[in-house]
């Protein structure tokens, strides 16, 4: 009998592999990478056509011993890793240290672990597609160049152990960018207006909203804009208009991709998008399931596409007809209109057997495994039903010339929101309007006014961060996840209940990349860079000609990025803070949290303490210096010097300037100073410096 050897990534997919094959068939893991470029050098001969030295990782010599021993014996190898270009390329990496030239040996891809997909694979083996591999080595290259080139002047700059990358950099300057746009928001008052009306046989009121005159829409931007309205309504009646009554459909969602699998998983779980991809991994490899033994759950989960087989999308819909009824099944297989950049390669992330529910292995999954997978099980089933119906009802009042709506919202029919209810929605408005028309009586019982001031943009979050990379183009499936593992973990940028703040660290390499490779975190320029890998993929480019095109430019602006540097007053700062061990002046130095005190004696004297930055503000509450502090995650706030005596804080600067209205210190904000005191809202030009100092000297 032959025998036949086939290599998967982990020992969990080896297990459920081996299941599915016969007693003729080995399944070893190879644990991912074999081979790869060194790291204590670039690895790419910059002289020879940017060919890259490839060498074997350490510590997988006894792995490719035993994989070795296996090839020998077996008549055929196949070779069976992740259907994407990081797995093409890891097939690739084994033929050539496996020595398998001259070896029977052919690659085959599924995009789930069951016993139809892999028997399938074995019949529709293939060669190693180069086109893959081109793509996934010219990624490599590329982020291999861009990060031993820069992090060296990083290093000199700032501190050592610092590293810049072609995506991670871009997501970085997101944050950033984001970061300012906040802290120059001013806020921009506005009134809400309802009015409360009554009607006959009706205990509560209709509650009828503020929305302008017969010709126009209008908002109301201060408290005289009210007043001055609602002495227009004053002894005004109040008129049915028009009633309409409509239907609407709300579209059932698409299936699951990386991105939005990373997104809703955040929203609802929690799930940092790193432990996401770990659950999903282990639910793609498989799970020992009691009476079943260990079975693939989910299909691949690293993908862009929303495309469902015929044969996922006909038993899904036998599902939702047997449990919920024919009504509820959808019609057609929806899918994403395709986009230029999404690859599409394999299907949406499913469930690979309708009869694994959620509740019937629940007792066999751990508690985060339960989740994920249920989350993705209700996606799923819910793409295949019916859109949900709405029934909407819009009434128009007049009072003289001005104009209010009611509304109401109920669902007539809840289709997939039954599985799969994205944001708690429900029937919602004016109940009572069931029974109004055009004749229907209205009488003035309030008015109900409320004061708002328009809000800043949301601070990113793990997943409104993946969310704009793959808008923007920027990254793959493959990526989200590790780019912004790497700049939290480089301390770039902190957590904060889900929030990512800048830290001071984050800000510094910001500053000097926009500065020095303005190319590299731009944002264009890193999606089109995405667009070219593509193309090599498709065998539009040879993956050289990419690297070719990008490197004399680049090594122009590392060069004058290293001269420009060398100029730079690198200095320690020296300080008026005696060290209290040895009485000399400390210094400013940068660590991995940002600046801290050091003493100049260092090794003799190894005093230090935490450095805070006067901002030349007194304190509102105790008249104390203002100080620049951070929390323990990094993020700055300013604080008072005499705390915890005096309890300031405030997370934008404070001025020297009293508000004019109530009298609260006013924060700065750009070139507008806005009242601290937020029912207030004041806002007002920021004075000239000289002004503010003479303003300092006099107090």
């Amino acid at each position: 009998m032959p025998k036949y050897l086939v290599i998967v990534e982990s020992p969990a997919k080896a297990k459920t592999n081996k299941k599915f094959l016969g007693k003729n068939y080995e399944v070893i893991a190879s644990n991912g990478h074999v081979r790869d470029l060194p790291k204590s050098t670039l690895g790419i001969d910059l002289e020879n056509d940017f060919e890259p030295k490839y060498i074997t990782i350490r510590g997988k010599g006894e792995v490719l011993a035993t994989l070795r021993k296996a090839v020998k014996k077996a008549d055929k190898v196949y070779l069976a890793t992740d259907p994407d270009r990081e797995g093409e390329a890891i097939s690739w990496h084994l033929y050539h240290a496996l020595k398998l030239e001259n070896k029977n040996c052919s690659r085959i891809t599924f995009n789930e672990i069951t016993k139809n997909a892999v028997k399938d694979s074995i019949k529709h083996a293939r060669e190693i597609d180069m086109n893959l591999v081109d793509a996934q080595q010219a990624r490599r290259v590329l982020d291999r160049i861009v990060g031993y080139q820069i992090s060296p002047i990083l290093w000199a700059k700032i501190k050592r152990g610092l590293s810049a990358g072609r995506v991670q950099s871009v997501a970085l300057r997101l944050i950033c960018d984001r970061e300012e746009e906040i802290s120059l928001f001013i806020p921009q008052e506005y009134w809400s207006l309802d009015a409360l009306l009554d009607m006959k046989g009706s205990k509560k009121p209709l509650v009828a909203k503020f929305t302008g005159t017969k010709d126009k829409k209008l908002e109301i931007h201060s408290k005289e804009e009210l007043d001055r309205i609602l002495n227009d309504l004053n002894g005004k009646d109040f008129k049915v208009d028009s009633v309409k009554v409509t239907e609407r459909l709300k579209k059932n969602p698409l299936p699951f991709t990386t991105s939005t699998l990373q997104q809703d998983a955040s929203s609802k779980l929690n799930f940092p998008t790193q432990k996401t991809m770990r659950i999903a991994q282990q639910l793609y490899e498989g799970i020992d399931i009691k009476g079943k033994g260990t079975v693939g759950l989910i299909t691949y989960l690293r993908t862009d596409s929303t495309r469902i087989s015929e044969e996922a999308d006909t038993n899904a819909k036998e599902y939702i007809a047997k449990t919920y009824g024919e009504a509820y099944v959808g019609n057609g297989n929806i899918s994403k209109k395709n986009d230029k950049k999404v690859q599409d390669a394999h299907e949406a992330i499913r469930p690979t057997y309708m009869e694994n529910s959620p509740a019937s292995i629940k007792d066999q999954l751990s508690r985060d495994q339960f989740r994920l997978y249920q989350l993705i099980w209700n996606r799923f089933i819910a793409s295949r039903m019916a859109p949900a119906k709405y029934e909407n009802t819009s009434v128009k009042i007049s009072a003289g010339e001005y104009r209010f709506s009611a509304s109401a919202s109920k669902i007539v029919f809840d289709g997939y929101l039954s599985v799969y209810n994205i944001n708690n929605e429900k029937s919602e408005g004016n109940v009572m309007l069931k029974s109004i028309d055009e004749d229907t009586q209205l009488s003035l019982n309030d008015f109900e006014s409320k004061q708002h001031f328009t809000q800043p943009p949301a601070h990113y979050t793990e997943a409104s961060l993946v969310k704009t990379l793959e808008e923007l183009g920027i990254g793959r499936p493959s990526t989200y996840a590790p780019t912004i593992s790497t700049i939290v973990a480089r301390r770039y940028v902190v957590k904060e209940k889900k929030n990512l703040y800048v830290t001071e660290l984050g800000e510094a390499v910001n500053s000097m990349m926009k500065k020095a490779f303005s190319s590299i975190v731009d944002v264009n320029f890193t999606a089109m860079m995405e667009g070219l890998l593509d193309m090599v993929e498709e065998g539009k480019v040879h993956w050289k000609s990419i690297i070719e095109n990008f490197y004399p430019d680049f090594n122009i602006a590392v060069k004058n990025a290293e001269k420009e540097l060398e100029k730079v007053d690198i200095a320690d700062e020296v300080t008026d803070v005696i060290c209290d061990q040895c009485g000399r002046n400390m210094v400013v130095k940068y660590g991995p949290y940002g600046k801290f005190l050091a003493c100049p004696g260092f090794p003799e004297c190894r005093n230090t303490k935490p450095h805070f930055e006067k901002v030349g503000v007194p304190c509102p509450i105790c008249g104390g210096e203002v100080v620049l502090k951070k929390t323990k995650k990094g993020r700055k706030y300013y604080g008072c010097e005499n705390n915890p005596e005096c309890d300031f804080i405030s997370w934008q600067k404070p001025s020297t300037v009293k508000c004019e209205r109530c009298g609260s210190y006013m924060i700065e904000k750009g070139k507008k100073l806005v009242c601290s005191n937020k029912e207030c809202g004041y806002v007002c030009n920021r004075p000239d410096e000289e002004e503010v100092s003479k303003e300092v000297s006099a107090k």
